[in-house]
């Protein structure tokens, strides 16, 4: 097993002091992500010296203690452990103030107080997440009552239901605050997986030579989910997999694979480089889009019995760039599927000549893939053809694997909303988008929105529909693995 070599040490500086309000902080994301979080940054000493955490919705759990109660269980449950010593030192700066669209006054003066009381220094957090149609009117409240004052906005997706929608909401947060104070939220590209894309393609010289056209024959981005919607039906009645999925994670994934280089790995740099990638991706053909929906759907609670909404969708994609032109882009999730996986495989061109005597005539076979595992436990993988040990020259496929708990055991890393949020604090954009490149995918996407396909049934645990499966030509999707010979 290689060990891998750290080059620099480095501490992550600590934000300063400052207030955190979270609203929507007794509903299923800050029990799942947001609470843990903050609470493992706390134990690592990466949350402020001093600072102040305060829930606000419409309905109050009742105290502050039945609320830190509240806040303990959600961390036994979806943390890194049992709530420990640090528990009650950290439970001590949690509180609650309801608050609704139209009455956020009680709510800005416990601000006021809190920062008053800390001698907050850094701008106040604030995290929306609250229903899509709530978002503006929760956005105009901030304005209103002043809590948008010296303020970090974290939005949560959906960033609209459209073009047009996406653009009203822009428009709306703009009246409130500049766009350098927004940060909308998409958690995969907080995971170490999709940063290592960034390293492992800049960092080192044998990569970058050959992530050209000439080189690439294709890409497939595949988040597939064996879980079900998971009780989600109002959500998932208004939203699909298309706009919950393709609009934002995998095409911010794309984003992120098919970069140019840009002049320095800072937020300036990344955005310019993003938002020029984004204005080059080709509108979707609606022909070349596989939509489905897994049997069963319509047996859900609050479902209808002739919803058409689509679970799975599948697509092709094209870059319009010097890089890219002609290369496709293959992008597939689904609920109720075969395998929860999140795999970005980049398939190089052949050798110009078959010279080992095994291939048949027109036999197809896979190429060399790179593949990224964008799991919690991030792999990267060279697929090959090698020499199959014995008295004849006869090939098989093998994998030279890096595994990057193995390689770097002594460093944990930090989970998606972790990095996120430390970065919020810490005023770091490099992992958030902007409104310009939001509008443009929702512009991208705008083809198959207007003329969707009609949502093909597939079995749950399948890879979706039988159409889908022959979307990127003769070799398919790299899901479900071929058996290879790993190092």
């Amino acid at each position: 097993m290689y060990v891998g070599l750290v080059s620099s040490a480095t501490t992550p500086p600590r934000p300063s002091n400052r207030v955190l309000v979270l609203f929507g902080a007794t509903g299923d994301l800050a029990a799942r992500k947001l609470f843990p979080g903050f609470f493992h940054l706390f134990r690592e000493e990466m949350m402020p010296e001093d600072f102040r955490i305060i829930g606000s919705g419409r309905h109050s759990p009742g105290s502050d203690d039945a609320f830190r109660q509240l806040i303990r269980e959600a961390v036994r449950n979806h943390g890194r452990g049992e709530p420990d010593e640090d528990w009650e030192a950290f439970a001590s700066r949690l509180s609650f103030v309801a608050s609704t669209a139209d009455d956020g006054s009680e709510l800005a003066a416990a601000i006021t107080a809190a920062e008053s009381e800390i001698g907050a220094e850094g701008e106040r957090l604030v995290y929306l997440s609250v229903p899509p149609g709530a978002m503006r009117d929760m956005v105009r409240m901030l304005g209103a009552t002043g809590i948008a004052d010296n303020c970090s906005l974290v939005v949560e997706k959906p960033f609209g239901h459209d073009l047009d929608s996406a653009r009203e909401l822009n428009a709306t947060l703009h009246e409130v605050l500049d766009e350098e104070s927004i940060y909308r939220i998409d958690h995969f590209l907080g995971k170490e997986a999709a940063q290592n894309i960034l390293a492992l393609r800049f960092a080192n010289g044998m990569f970058e030579p050959i992530w050209n056209r000439d080189h690439v024959a294709y890409v497939q981005i595949d988040v597939p989910e064996a879980l079900d919607i998971q009780g989600r039906s109002g959500f998932y009645e208004q939203t699909g997999a298309f706009r919950d999925m393709i609009v934002t994670h995998l095409l911010q994934i794309l984003g992120i694979v098919a970069l140019e280089p840009p002049s320095r790995i800072d937020a300036e740099s990344l955005q310019l480089e993003r938002t020029k990638l984004f204005d080059a991706v080709r509108p979707i053909d609606p022909g070349r889009a596989v939509f489905g929906q897994y049997d069963g759907y319509r047996d859900e609670d609050d479902i209808a019995e002739d919803s058409t909404v689509e679970t799975f969708a599948a697509l092709e994609i094209y870059v319009d760039a010097w890089r890219w032109s002609g290369v496709p882009f293959y992008l597939r999730t689904g609920k109720a599927m075969a395998e929860g996986r999140r795999t970005v495989t980049i398939g190089f061109t052949e050798a110009p000549l078959r010279l080992f005597p095994h291939f048949a005539p027109g036999e197809v076979t896979r190429p060399s893939e790179l593949i990224f595992e964008l799991s919690d436990d991030p792999q990267v993988r060279i697929e090959v053809q090698a020499k199959i040990p014995g008295p004849v020259i006869d090939l098989g496929r093998a994998a030279l694997t890096l595994d990057i708990d193995q390689a770097f055991g002594d460093h944990d890393g930090l989970e998606a909303y972790e990095k996120l949020l430390h970065d919020v604090m810490l005023c770091e954009r490099l992992l958030f988008t902007r409104s310009e490149q939001i509008e443009r995918l929702w512009e991208v996407c705008a083809p198959v929105l207007d003329d969707p396909p009609a949502a093909e049934a597939y079995a749950k645990g399948s890879w979706g529909p039988e159409r889908a499966r022959g979307l990127p030509g003769a070799l398919g999707w790299r899901l479900p693995d071929h058996d290879v010979v790993t190092d």
